[in-house]
C-alpha cells in the first residue's frame, strides 16, 4: 500500500540486512533500488563503528514515522553527501529525472531562470528511504507547507554559536529564550541541532507572512540579547563576530531552512537533531550532538518526541 507512514516490519528490515552491497528493497508496497550499501557515509566516533548506507537507510525508515510530521507537504532541500562526510557535501533541490514517478513532487511557479522548479515532497517512509539511498544526508524542510507557500507555519529561533561560544553559553541563551515565551505565554519547544546550538521552533496560526514571524522573532531576541549582552554579536559575517553566537532570526524568510528534527547531521557517528524538553536544559549530561543514529530509537522509546504536540499548533503571536 502506497503512501505509508508507520515503520516497516521485522521481516521488512531482515530483507534489508540481508541484501548484499546493491538490490531492490519490498518495503510498504514500493520496490525500492538501493546501491553501495556497505560504503561508509560517516566515519566512527568513540570507539564505535562507522556509519554506513544501510545504516542512515535503516534511520529513515526506522525514525520515519517521527521525522513525517515536519516534512510531509513541505518542499525540502537536500544537503547530500554520496560519498560521505568526509568527502564533502553540497546543496541539492532539485528532483533529478531518474526519481521514481510516485515521489511527490512540487512544481514551484515563481522560480526565476536557473532557481529550482522541482522540489522533492517527501510524505512516506519510502520516500525517505529513496532520499538516504541519494545520499541526502540532511533534510531541511521549508517552513511553509502547501499549498502556500508564503505562509509560514514555524517561528524558527536559531541559536548559532560563534567559535568561542561554549555549550554552556548556549544553554544560557536557550534559558534566557524559555523565560521571554513564559512571560509572553507562548509555547515553544527546543532541539539540540546534533552540532553546536540550539534551534526554538514555535508554532504560528494562519495568515502570518515571513516578514511578521521574522519581525516578531528579532524583537524577543534583540530582548534576549540586551540582557547577556556579552555572549552574542549582531553582525552578519561570522569573522566579525568576535567568536561570539548570534542570535539568527532571518532564517524566517521563504526557502531559508533549518535542519529536520530527527535528520542526522555531516559528522562522526552520525549526529541527530533531537526535540528535548524545557526540563533537560538543566541535564548535565545533555549535548548539542548527544544522540546519533544508533541510539536515537532508545530515546524515542524513553521520550517519545516533545516537540510533536506542536506541531499545526494555531498560535498567535502577542506584540513584543
Amino acid at each position: 500500500m502506497p503512501g505509508r507512514r508507520e515503520p516497516p516490519s521485522a521481516a521488512e528490515l531482515a530483507a534489508l540486512d540481508e541484501l548484499g552491497r546493491q538490490g531492490t528493497w519490498h518495503l510498504q508496497g514500493r520496490d525500492l533500488a538501493l546501491t553501495n550499501l556497505h560504503k561508509v557515509l560517516f566515519p566512527s566516533r568513540a570507539g564505535a563503528a562507522a556509519v554506513t548506507k544501510r545504516d542512515l537507510i535503516r534511520h529513515h525508515a526506522v525514525s520515519g514515522p517521527f521525522m513525517l510530521p515536519y516534512l510531509a507537504g513541505r518542499p525540502v532541500n537536500m544537503h547530500r553527501f554520496p560519498d560521505g562526510v568526509e568527502q564533502g557535501g553540497f546543496w541539492h533541490k532539485e528532483v533529478p529525472d531518474h526519481a521514481p514517478e510516485w515521489l511527490t513532487r512540487w512544481y514551484n511557479a515563481e522560480a526565476d531562470p536557473g532557481e529550482t522548479e522541482c522540489y522533492i515532497v517527501p510524505d512516506d517512509v519510502a520516500a525517505l528511504v529513496w532520499l538516504a539511498n541519494f545520499g541526502a544526508l540532511e533534510l531541511h524542510p521549508w517552513t511553509s507547507k502547501l499549498p502556500d507557500v508564503h505562509q509560514p507555519t514555524w517561528a524558527l529561533i536559531d541559536i548559532d554559536p560563534g567559535t568561542t561560544s561554549s555549550f554552556a553559553d548556549v544553554l544560557v541563551l536557550a534559558r534566557m529564550y524559555r523565560t521571554a515565551l513564559d512571560h509572553l505565554d507562548v509555547e515553544g519547544m527546543p532541539k539540540v541541532t546534533g552540532r553546536r546550538g540550539i534551534q526554538i521552533w514555535v508554532p504560528v496560526a494562519d495568515g502570518y507572512t515571513f516578514a511578521d514571524t521574522r519581525a516578531w522573532v528579532e524583537k524577543v531576541s534583540r530582548a534576549v540579547g540586551r540582557a547577556v549582552p556579552d555572549l552574542i554579536s549582531w553582525e552578519w559575517q561570522r569573522a566579525k563576530r568576535g567568536g561570539l553566537a548570534r542570535l539568527d532570526y532571518t532564517q524566517n524568510a521563504i526557502n531559508k531552512t533549518l535542519v529536520a528534527p530527527f535528520s542526522a547531521r555531516p559528522a562522526a557517528g552520525a549526529p541527530v537533531s533531537v526535540p528535548i524538553g524545557w526540563d533537560e536544559l538543566e541535564d548535565p549530561a545533555l549535548r548539542p550532538d548527544r544522540w546519533t543514529i544508533s541510539d536515537l530509537p532508545a530515546r524515542l522509546a524513553e521520550a517519545g518526541d516533545p516537540l510533536v504536540p506542536l506541531v499545526g499548533r494555531q498560535q498567535r503571536l502577542p506584540d513584543v
